[in-house]
């Protein structure tokens, strides 16, 4: 039987149904997709969903404007895979190549993509600690601050780490959940719908570091601030290094939690830290409390991030290349030709960019 033949098309067409089998948080969050070109770089805007305000009807209606919202993300990602085949492997059936080149490329974009979605936690100012017995209460938790922060109640997702996973799997809320999933990765990661939240697994969750900011001696203390600001100013004897994004906040006797909105670092003792949200009441020579490096699990509601991909163009040098578009998705695949090592050259790429759209949307589950 003779071998179907390898073009760029076929190789393409593969290769994108392998990623999409392949992704676990992609296939979670809210996607945004569009047919037009685009290169590294480029920012776009997407559309966010126009929000209305209901009002009780007396005599006559009060027609509202339908404003929709817009985010601006950059495509600043672009994730390659590039590797040489000889003519014994071109001569390979469809079958046989994607097995051996074709799925561990897309493999290991899939994860970079999910690892680009999952790093997203460093917007997220609302945790829940995993507890010293975990139990069906931390979950809970969760879906308490999700339900404060009036997130719908649909599309809610909750995504563990493989430890916090072992942690929580045998637990007979999960034990008994109904299994859920679209597709191959997602149907293998699920663990069921639990309180309110479709569960799953992905090795992708990242440990979040404080960096190597440090206090050796005193009580890191922050100077006055207004409510509302959006940082604040602490200083101790012993400050000094750097406090990385995403770190996590609390000042004594004052309302709320705040993340680390961009990286800081420490001078003459003093520290001046970015926060969200702004401060909920005003401070003065409050303690400051950085809470330790955590597995940053995560739950959100599907439009709590965001990613978009673009296609990217066909090479005008290339002789033989094809772009695949499909349910959000995008790959392109080129061939060229090594006269060096006297072998053909596959790239399969793809072009995207993530976005936290509404950080209200999203709770660490710290681990």
């Amino acid at each position: 039987m003779a071998n179907t033949l390898l073009t760029p098309s076929i190789i393409a067409r593969e290769a994108l149904m392998v990623l999409e089998n392949n992704l676990v948080l992609a296939g979670l969050v809210h996607r945004d997709y569009s047919n037009e070109f685009a290169k590294v770089g480029d920012t776009i805007t997407i559309r966010r969903p126009a929000t209305f305000q209901a009002q009780e009807f007396t005599t006559s209606i009060n027609v509202q404007d339908a404003t929709e919202g817009s985010v601006q993300v950059q495509l600043n990602k672009h994730l390659d895979v590039s590797f040489a085949v000889t003519s014994k492997e071109l001569a390979l059936s469809i079958q046989d190549f994607s097995e051996q080149l074709i799925q561990p490329a897309m493999r290991a974009i899939a994860q970079k993509v999910d690892e680009l979605i999952a790093g997203l936690y460093v917007d997220v100012p609302y945790i829940v600690d995993v507890s010293g017995t975990p139990g069906p209460g931390d979950i809970a938790n969760l879906g308490k601050i999700l339900n404060q922060n009036k997130v719908p109640l649909d599309n809610r997702r909750l995504v563990l780490d493989p430890v916090t996973h072992a942690k929580y799997v045998v637990l007979d809320a999960f034990l008994h959940a109904e299994k859920s999933g679209t597709t191959q990765a997602l149907r293998e990661a699920s663990m069921g719908r639990v309180l309110g939240c479709d569960s799953y697994m992905s090795q992708n969750i990242p440990i979040h570091s404080n960096g190597t900011f440090a206090v050796t001696s005193g009580t890191l203390t922050c100077a006055s601030a207004s409510a509302g600001a959006t940082s604040i100013t602490a200083s101790a004897t012993g400050c000094s290094g750097q406090l990385n994004k995403g770190s996590i906040v609390t000042i004594a006797d004052t309302p709320g939690v705040y993340v680390v909105t961009a990286d800081c670092t420490a001078s003459s003792n003093s520290i001046t830290i970015p926060i969200y949200p702004a401060l909920a009441a005003s401070v003065a020579s409050k303690t400051v409390t950085i809470k330790a490096g955590h597995i940053a699990n995560l739950a959100f509601h599907r439009n709590a991030f965001a990613l978009v991909t673009r296609p990217l163009q066909v090479p005008l040098g290339a002789g033989r290349a094809e772009v695949i578009n499909y349910n959000g998705l995008s790959v392109r695949a080129v061939y060229s030709y090594d006269i060096n090592s006297k072998k053909d050259v596959i790239s399969l790429d793809l072009l995207c960019g993530v976005k936290t759209l509404t950080p209200e949307m999203a709770v660490r589950l710290c681990g």
